[in-house]
């Protein structure tokens, strides 16, 4: 079994029910539907296609809504932009469509917050610009642009994001949020968090209608509070794209690794994303520098790799998803000497410390097969997944979400069952599905972890068990 998991980004490449059901047999866990494009019906439809080929496939697959954040675009342009080192480039807070002189941007305030002397970088870093003079306007010199690079309009517009006076969540996401509560996503990322404030922003927004948030991180602010983020959020993605255009290239493997340490220390899901595959927006095949990274973003000890335009908008999107889990599944079986060792982590609860002792019980000489688990949260499997076990983690729920939301969690395998009444038919539940779904075979050892009494305390109980038990049997 493959244990990191794959998020593949829908998009016009992967419209379709054939294209959708390609990638679920090519390994995708998790669809990502990136709410900066296309419309409420575009995503609903896409969701549905996502719940179908799930259904068909007999796989469980998570549906992750990305919502925009404060995110700095470019307005309208007349045409796709050819800008050269020197020449003046103004933006403004309106106006008409933008052309090679300057062009407006969605932030209105933009020109109050910056300085003169400040970076700003348009398309991901495709032009980088100065800014001369700030004001209603900014007024900036084109000091590097790649040469035949064309700016589209809609354009992202980095500046230092420590002085971005845009709210963490801006109109947009508040009304794209209601749409992706009313339509059922399992997973909500939350774009350019600056802190854990506003990721609590975005679960007090939800009401009682909560479902796990993955915070960006993709600016500095994030990265220096990255421990209360990722003690607030319930996931967090190393977001390498705009995060390569607010610190140095050369530092971000280094920050990827602390980024992922740091969730490992919190049992906090972590995901590596952007251009992890970015040659196969028109290859047939991955480079061997991007193998190499997707790699070891599993031997860094990530939870979950992510494909963008490779498999939202590129020639070869089932491929990309294809090539994307072998290499995982490689890694992790042949990478074991090369692993990131585990950071020391305090155990500040009793479902830690009892997801511990079923991992340090499942390494010992026993010949332990599985750790199954009851979870109606999802919580003990996740406190399973963060110690890392060699075996598998099948965990049962009676809550579809649950289900669904773990189909992002490392090393898991999520099936939903009945609730049991009490402990005995917890355990013979498990026992029955274990063996009769041919996940293990009867008489193999296995470890289970659960809460008693059932549906009513926090995860409080382990037992070595072996499948087909007769005092078990119904």
């Amino acid at each position: 079994m493959r244990k990191a998991k794959l998020i593949c980004t829908l998009g016009p490449a992967t419209a379709t029910p054939r294209a959708v059901r390609a990638l679920v047999d090519a390994g995708m866990d998790v669809a990502r539907i990136n709410f900066s494009h296309g419309t409420h019906d575009e995503h609903a439809s896409a969701l549905e296609r996502v719940r179908a080929a799930s259904g068909e496939a007999g796989r469980t697959v998570a549906a992750l809504a990305d919502l925009s954040g404060p995110k700095v675009r470019l307005g309208e342009l007349s045409h796709h932009l050819h800008l050269e080192p020197g020449m003046r480039f103004v933006l403004r807070p309106d106006g008409p469509p933008g052309d090679e002189t300057g062009a407006s941007t969605s932030h209105p305030g933009l020109g109050h917050d910056l300085r003169p002397g400040d970076r700003v970088l348009i398309a991901d870093g495709v032009v980088e610009l100065v800014v001369m003079e700030a004001g209603d306007e900014v007024v900036t010199e084109v000091v590097k642009a790649l040469r035949k690079a064309r700016v589209a309009p809609h354009a992202g517009v980095n500046v230092p994001s420590e002085r971005l006076s845009m709210p963490a969540v801006t109109e947009k996401d508040r009304a794209d949020l209601a749409a992706v509560l009313d339509m059922g996503f399992d997973l909500v990322a939350q774009s350019f968090v600056r802190s854990a404030a506003d990721v609590q922003a975005l679960r007090t927004l939800m009401g009682d209608r909560r479902v796990p948030i993955v915070a960006k991180i993709e600016n500095r602010p994030a990265v220096e509070a990255a421990e209360d983020v990722a003690a607030a959020a319930d996931a967090v993605m190393v977001a390498r794209g705009d995060l390569g255009v607010e610190i140095p290239l050369e530092e971000i493997p280094v920050t990827q690794k602390e980024l992922i340490r740091v969730c490992r220390r919190a049992g906090t899901p972590s995901i590596v994303a952007t251009q992890m595959m970015e040659s196969m927006l028109g290859s047939a095949s991955p480079t061997r520098a991007e193998v190499s990274d997707a790699a070891n973003a599993v031997l860094d000890g990530a939870d979950a790799v992510m494909l963008s335009g490779e498999t939202a908008i590129g020639a070869y999107p089932a491929e990309a998803a294809e090539a994307a889990a072998t290499v995982v599944r490689v890694a992790e079986e042949r990478g074991a000497p090369f692993r990131a060792p585990a950071p020391v982590s305090t155990v500040d609860d009793d479902g830690r410390a009892v997801a511990q002792a079923a991992c340090a019980i499942a390494r010992t000489g026993l010949e332990v097969s599985a750790i199954a688990c009851f979870t109606r949260t999802g919580y003990t499997a996740r406190a399973l997944a963060a110690a890392r076990p060699d075996q598998p983690i099948i965990a049962f729920s009676s809550e579809p979400s649950t289900v669904r939301t773990l189909a992002l969690t490392w090393g898991v395998q999520p099936f939903l069952s009945d609730a049991p009444s009490d402990v005995d038919e917890l355990i013979a539940m498990m026992d029955r599905r274990l063996v009769g779904d041919g996940l293990c075979g009867r008489g193999r050892t296995v470890v289970m972890v659960a809460a008693a009494p059932v549906g009513h305390a926090h995860t409080n109980l382990l037992k070595v068990h072996h499948l087909g038990d007769p005092a078990y049997r119904p």
